[in-house]
């Protein structure tokens, strides 16, 4: 099957998501500079998502590109991605109204543990339609990068449940900065195969 449809469905969810969690943003009633501090809780949380949905929209255009075709255990798995991706809008305003008090944060530690195990699931997938000689696989390694993240998002629940939530986010924050650092190891194996 043609991978066009589920990179097209894809990014137009994505989108959604973005625009979801920008409408979170409540206008203030006052029209002073300092009307806007109470807001900063939700902005911050904002930023946080934005990041996260922006790398998760990134590798997965890079996921993609690296297909040759799409089947239908790709399609459930895309789609199981989404589905925790979707929940983002949610968990971002709840913490962010509620000043990253522990449940929110927990519950928001959670979303990404689930996105980061669904992506895992569809790099799978898409590995094994690939084959294990595929420069995908050759690219991906042993993708610490990806378990280390993982482990860090489980961390992150239990912290903020124990009373934590500060540190459990500056665990999120810290992740999001390692996936900002461009990881081209993707690109860098699909360029080396193609002819010049």
């Amino acid at each position: 099957m043609n991978k066009n449809r589920l990179e097209a469905f894809s990014d137009g969810v994505i989108a959604i998501i973005i625009t979801i969690m920008v409408l979170e943003f409540k206008v203030p009633h006052g029209a002073q500079w300092v009307d806007l501090l109470p807001l900063w809780p939700v902005f911050l949380s904002y930023v946080l998502s934005f990041v996260y949905v922006g790398i998760y929209w990134n590798n997965h255009h890079h996921l993609l590109h690296a297909a040759k075709q799409v089947n239908g255990a790709m399609l459930w798995a895309n789609l199981n991605l989404l589905f925790w991706l979707s929940l983002m809008p949610f968990t971002t305003a709840w913490m962010g109204e509620n000043h990253f008090a522990a449940a929110p944060v927990a519950l928001y530690a959670a979303d990404l543990l689930l996105c980061a195990i669904a992506y895992n699931l569809l790099q799978a997938r898409v590995v094994k339609s690939l084959g294990p000689d595929s420069p995908l696989h050759q690219a991906l390694g042993k993708d610490l990068k990806g378990k280390a993240s993982i482990a860090c998002y489980l961390a992150a629940v239990p912290l903020a449940m124990l009373g934590l939530p500060w540190l459990a986010g500056m665990v999120l924050a810290a992740m999001a900065l390692i996936w900002l650092i461009p990881d081209r190891r993707i690109e860098q194996r699909l360029l080396a195969g193609q002819p010049r």
